[in-house]
């Protein structure tokens, strides 16, 4: 059994994995930077978590129902987002003689991001828990 400390907080977790998981992903495309044909791949979460954000703090309830005012109507189309992160390949980078598309620059670059942000995540987890753990010891303190 585990507290959940707030509804932001399995977000977060969420966050870091996905992070976690570009950053490997990052880490892939410059180790086959000499792969011939090679393509290089991201991953895409944000939608996801946008997605697990509307799902945590109930923002749908906000959402307007079409009416439907004759059952011979077609019904509307229900809107199916995937939950899921995408891995997709870059586009946009040139590819070498030997097919490979990793450019060493924009790897880089993307994973002093990808770290960047990671660190933000695990900074904003440990002060929420840091507030937490002092609302617990104070209330010791007062019994």
């Amino acid at each position: 059994m585990s507290i959940e400390i707030s509804k932001a907080h399995s977000l977060v977790a969420k966050a870091l994995d996905y992070r976690a998981m570009r950053q490997d992903m990052i880490a892939s495309n410059i180790a086959n930077a000499d792969t011939p044909f090679y393509k290089s791949r991201d991953i895409s979460f944000e939608d996801s978590l946008i997605q697990k954000k509307k799902e945590l703090f109930n923002e749908d309830s906000h959402k307007l129902e079409m009416a439907q005012t004759n059952s011979a109507h077609l019904k509307p189309k229900s809107e199916t987002t995937s939950k899921q992160a995408k891995i997709f390949f870059r586009d946009g980078h040139m590819a070498r003689n030997d097919g490979n598309s990793v450019d060493i620059d924009v790897e880089t670059t993307e994973m002093s991001k990808n770290s960047v942000m990671f660190n933000a995540l695990i900074q904003a987890n440990k002060k929420e828990s840091m507030i937490f753990k002092s609302v617990i010891d104070a209330s010791s303190k007062i019994s």
